[in-house]
């Protein structure tokens, strides 16, 4: 059993759910290890990772929405805003979903269903530079 790591940087264009199913492949393929788990963490408190669909993407549209309505900008109580509307609710949102996921994988392929993509969420309205950690535990 052996371990990797790579570290990625992720450029977003601002609010909105980002393919990073082939750079996890990428990794993969760079650690040359066929079976185990792989891990992957974003190091930021304002964008999050969720595996969703990514055959339709009116599907990621629609739990976009979704979001946004229950942790609206405007939301009257919110102190922790002196980076802009969008910044207490960026933390909220990050809260309830996550920072990392696991996925297993076997013969060289990682074990997603069918129609499973893995997606960095930005919930920050400006564009950032996001950083990954992706561990690789296999043989």
């Amino acid at each position: 059993m052996g371990i990797r790591k790579k570290n990625s940087e992720i450029r977003t264009k601002g609010k909105g759910t980002y393919e990073i199913t082939d750079l996890i492949e990428e990794g993969l393929k760079e650690s040359g290890f066929s079976d185990g788990l792989v891990s992957i963490f974003v190091q930021h408190t304002s964008c999050s990772l969720v595996i969703m669909e990514n055959a339709d993407p009116t599907a990621r549209v629609d739990l976009e929405r979704f979001m946004e309505e229950l942790v609206p900008e405007d939301y009257p109580y919110f102190i922790h805003t002196h980076e802009g509307p969008d910044d207490m609710p960026s933390h909220v949102k990050m809260a309830l979903t996550r920072t990392s996921e696991q996925i297993p994988f076997s013969k060289g392929r990682l074990q997603l269903g069918t129609w499973q993509g893995v997606f960095l969420w930005e919930h920050r309205s400006s564009p950032h530079n996001r950083r990954v950690i992706m561990t690789f535990l296999g043989e």
